[in-house]
């Protein structure tokens, strides 16, 4: 393919603002250091990245995905349950409250002392 226009592409990406998203993102991989699937040319990254959509080296499903990850900040840990918790603790599986619990009561009244001495 010698030269690629959005009409090459529109068929694989619909949404013309999608299209240029992904290619976008791709365009910021490949100047990244990223491999790629395609030929040169001597095209510039943003054609290169277009010419991979219109080839399908580049799948829309993948880019959307690798575009979705790329913009995520809060990376989701999964908490222990709370047994499991309670064993790498080392505390035992009572519901019984230890000694050093404090009540909703007990920490209302230290929350109140502490405004006033504020």
């Amino acid at each position: 393919m010698a030269r690629v226009t959005v009409e090459d592409c529109v068929d694989k990406v619909p949404n013309r603002f999608d299209l240029v998203m992904l290619a976008a993102h791709r365009a910021r991989e490949i100047s990244a250091g990223a491999a790629i699937t395609v030929d040169r040319d001597n095209d510039k990254n943003p054609v290169v990245s277009l010419r991979e959509i219109a080839e399908e080296t580049q799948t829309a499903d993948e880019l959307r995905e690798r575009l979705i990850e790329s913009n995520q900040h809060q990376i989701e840990v999964d908490e222990p349950e709370e047994d499991s918790m309670a064993l790498l603790m080392g505390a035992e599986s009572s519901d019984k409250p230890s000694d050093d619990d404090m009540s909703e009561e007990k920490l209302l009244r230290a929350l109140m002392e502490a405004q006033g001495q504020g």
